[in-house]
């Protein structure tokens, strides 16, 4: 049985994981099921292709009692997830590849928002983390007005071995910090591979991801107001990295 958001039942989740499971957000298990070999089998494909599933009581499926679930879901996104490994081979439609990365961002209206905005930007990527983060919806794709169709979204286990992975395919890592050495539009995002990092809107970015950080920059506050929605917050640094790359190339659109 299927549906926008989910794919429920054995057999179907069962073949949606041996077609590579890559948009496969999550997987949830009613506790006390009987186990059997298909639901082993889904279980050993889930830990091939690092997907999240979890046993939960049973009573977390009322909700889907109209569906012949079999005790088991696949939330599934609309988008297939690309491989950190295949985008840093592709080439790039720009001169240097320009990625965003969400630490913990909750709010499906924020990360599609910020998807939009990221596509308009001429950026190439969103990086997202399977755990502390939403992932790709019904709810997500709406918000990005179709804009998660037309860029790659990227999901990942851990955000610490990503920034590893780009630092040493020569990428430059700028996280936002409210107590950031430079605002914003001091940094220079020209001439070269950069990724952005934006943090959750109530305990900002992880200190581990501020520590690999090459820039730490900030958006500077009037009043004693000092918070801006994510999207809004990562709108100004996208477009002021797109600023500047337009202005240095005299390009004009």
């Amino acid at each position: 049985m299927e549906n926008q958001n989910f794919i429920c039942g054995k057999n179907a989740v069962l073949e949606l994981l041996k077609n590579s499971g890559r948009n496969i957000n999550k997987i949830i298990i009613s506790k006390g099921l009987n186990r059997d070999y298909k639901i082993d089998e889904i279980l050993n494909l889930a830990k091939q292709n690092s997907v999240l599933f979890q046993f939960v009581p049973k009573e977390k499926f009322q909700q889907y009692k109209e569906y012949k679930h079999q005790g088991i879901l696949a939330f599934v996104a609309p988008v297939e997830y690309v491989e950190l490994e295949d985008f840093l081979k592709k080439k790039s439609k720009n001169e240097y590849k320009r990625v965003i990365i969400l630490d913990g961002v909750e709010d499906a209206h924020n990360l599609g928002a910020i998807i939009r905005t990221a596509l308009c930007a001429g950026f190439d990527a969103v990086i997202i983390s399977q755990r502390r983060s939403v992932l790709c919806s019904a709810t997500v794709e709406k918000t990005s007005a179709g804009a998660i169709n037309y860029i790659d979204i990227i999901k990942v286990n851990s955000l610490v071995n990503v920034v590893e992975t780009l630092k040493k395919s020569d990428f430059w890592v700028i996280a936002a910090e409210a107590g950031g050495k430079d605002n914003y539009f001091e940094v220079d995002y020209t001439g070269m591979n950069f990724a952005i990092i934006m943090g959750a809107e109530h305990s900002g970015v992880s200190r581990t991801l501020i520590k690999q950080a090459d820039f730490l920059v900030k958006i500077p506050m009037f009043n004693e107001f000092n918070s801006l929605n994510v999207s809004n917050a990562a709108s100004i640094l996208m477009y002021e990295a797109t600023r500047q790359i337009m202005q240095k190339s005299n390009l004009n659109i």
